[in-house]
This record gives structure tokens, sequence and C-alpha cells, in this order.
């Protein structure tokens, strides 16, 4: 009877080779997707801030929130790190969403201020993507929270911008060119 245990084995064996392949390629196919590369230039000409927020006053960051795209995943944690720290030295923090869109922000999330609205939004090429006007109310700085698929406190242009601006610098980076992942703004 060694045959047939052996053969029982081997079978054992091959369903659970079988049953651990399959499980680890219905995870990857899921859950992990290739990183699709897109270039977006970033230009805030156009943007204004709403009458009633406008001139000087704290500095302001504005997020820009389109529910539907994935790439949001990678910088709700960084925004709400970002909040928790700068929120406490007087940054005042304002969400626009995506124009015809329909979601809810993470309770991480709740201090954000929404703005129905912002001059020259309609005109954005892609979001994630953030806004940050000075004391003086002048447009410090326009584009996305980091390059990569990911955002974090490593690799985020926001950190910079802000230290810079509470130190009372002046900065004016307003068109940016990074490659990351980005969601069109305007259209579907």
């Amino acid at each position: 009877m060694p045959t047939g245990r052996n053969l029982l084995s081997a079978l054992a064996l091959l369903l659970c080779a079988a049953g651990l392949w399959w499980a680890y390629d219905s995870f990857q196919s899921r859950y992990l997707r290739p990183f699709d590369n897109q270039t977006a230039l970033f230009s805030g000409a156009d943007l204004r801030l709403p009458a009633s927020i406008a001139g000087p006053g704290p500095i302001r960051l504005v997020h820009f929130w389109d529910p539907a795209c994935p790439c949001n995943v990678g910088n709700q944690q960084h925004l709400a790190e970002l909040i928790a720290h700068y929120a406490p030295q007087g940054v005042a923090f304002y969400v626009v969403q995506k124009a015809g869109s329909h979601g809810q922000l993470p309770a991480s999330l709740a201090a954000l201020k929404p703005l129905p609205s912002l001059p020259g939004a309609e005109h954005l090429p892609a979001s994630p993507a953030v806004a940050i006007w000075d004391r003086n109310g002048e447009l410090a700085y326009f584009g996305p929270y980091s390059e990569g698929a990911t955002c974090n406190a490593s690799n985020s242009f926001i950190e910079p911008v802000l230290l810079a601006l509470s130190q009372g610098r002046a900065l004016n980076v307003t068109q940016t060119l990074a490659v990351g992942c980005y969601c069109p703004w305007t259209g579907s």
C-alpha cells in the first residue's frame, strides 16, 4: 500500500500547490496593478481663491479631489498627516471636489473645509493636486503632491513649500511638470 499512499500524498501536494497558485494569481490580478506613468503639466495661471477667503490671511492649502480616482488612496494618509502637523500652526485646509462627482472624504480628512468651486479649477489637468496660497493671498504652489505611484513625507513637494511659507519666504512654483499617478480632472 505504500504506492497508494505516495500517490495520495503527491495528489494532495499537487492540489495544495494549485490552490496556492490560484490564490496568488487572484490576489495579484485584483490588488497589484502595474504603475501607469502619466505626465501632467500643472499650470496655476488661472487659479484664484474665492472672494470670501482671498487676500491677506493664513496660509491656505486647497486639495483637489476626484472621488473616483484610485490615485487618492496614496495621498489621503499623507494629507491627514499634513493637517495634523500644520493646522495647529495656522494653515487653513480646503477641498474642491470634482464637479459632477459623488463621494465622501474619509473621517481622517474631516478638517478639510469644502469649497463649492474655485475660479480656474475647471482648467486643472489632473488630480490629486494641491494649490497653496501664502499669507498675502498669492498663489505660491500649484501641482501634484509628489511624483511617482505613491505620496508620503519622504517624496512630497508639499512639506518644503509649507515650511518655506511658514518661515516667511516667498515662493512662486505655479508651473509644474510631473510624472505620477493622476486622473484627468476635465471630461469623464
